[in-house]
């Protein structure tokens, strides 16, 4: 067994396509399949099912799959470790962001982050927190960003940044007051997208909104409840870092929230408990300090870092 086909058995798992895989490889697929024939008998199990029309693992070629990720993983850390300890940051770092967060910190970052880190082979990825956790687990990604409260054992949880939400008011239902109470909008209609705005850590949920009188209607993305206030009246929530996407009049339609019923979401990244690569994970945070605003940002993690 060499780490040549374990790379050959993760990518055909991957690509689910021999021919796919062997092109991602850069190899011929004569070869790709002779080595993974030749480790088919040498542990004496069969790791993939093959069609004609496609390609799937076996049960334990599935597992072995799984092992085969983690086992290059640690491999490329070796020698990442070394270039670091060397002072110079390289190697492939793979993220994956949660969707409710991407639109907002990752046109930046990759902007910011690739004009930094050149050296790094950085792919960045959308993904629920569900399943975020289940490929830092399967070691098919090396750290996530998601809200919090989504740790499970072996993964640990960083905080990373707080954000505030605002009110997001029609012009029907405006009110002079600069301050959100809400018994102040109790009869209006309240959208909400609910991954984002049920929260787990607010003071005053605005899911609670489901009961008595008040309507509440779920829409895919913020963007898309902003149209539907402006066309149909009522109101929503917004996240901070939306603020400058509305437009100059859409920005008289915000309030902020009242004091005793503060609502906000915690962000944090995610990695495996046995995640070294403390370098990387830190570059990470450099970059979301250089445009996150002011005092967003975990105080602590600003001033230390991460340590691992």
């Amino acid at each position: 067994m060499t780490l040549q086909q374990l790379r050959y058995v993760a990518a055909i798992d991957s690509h689910r396509s021999f021919a796919s895989a062997a092109e991602a490889l850069g190899v011929t697929q004569p070869t790709l399949s002779g080595m993974i024939l030749k480790l088919e008998e040498e542990l004496d199990v069969r790791l993939f099912d093959r069609t004609s029309r496609k390609v799937s693992p076996t049960a334990i070629g599935a597992r072995i799959a799984v092992q085969a990720r983690k086992i290059l993983m640690e491999t490329d850390r070796i020698r990442e470790m070394v270039s670091e300890s060397k002072g110079g940051i390289s190697g492939e770092f793979r993220m994956a962001v949660g969707p409710s967060i991407a639109p907002y910190i990752l046109p930046d970052f990759i902007r910011l982050y690739l004009g930094e880190y050149p050296q790094v082979r950085l792919s960045v990825e959308e993904m629920r927190p569900e399943a975020m956790i289940r490929s830092l687990m399967a070691a098919s990604v090396d750290a996530g960003i998601a809200t919090t409260g989504h740790a499970a054992e072996g993964i640990f949880e960083i905080p990373l940044y707080t954000e505030r939400f605002y009110v997001y008011l029609s012009g029907s239902c405006r009110r002079r007051l600069p301050v959100f109470h809400p018994e102040d909008l109790e009869h209006e209609h309240l959208w909400v997208m609910k991954e984002v705005q049920c929260l787990r850590q607010s003071a005053f949920s605005f899911c609670k909104g489901r009961q008595g009188k008040r309507h509440v209607y779920e829409a895919g993305n913020i963007e898309t409840l902003i149209r539907i206030v402006d066309a149909n009246g009522g109101y929503t929530i917004i996240p901070e870092m939306h603020l400058p996407m509305l437009t100059p009049d859409q920005r008289g339609n915000v309030r902020s929230i009242d004091g005793d019923h503060l609502s906000l979401r915690k962000v944090s990244m995610y990695i495996r408990s046995d995640f070294v690569r403390e370098r990387m994970l830190n570059t990470v945070v450099g970059t979301l300090g250089r445009f996150m605003p002011r005092g967003m940002m975990e105080p602590a993690l600003m001033r230390n870092g991460i340590r691992l």
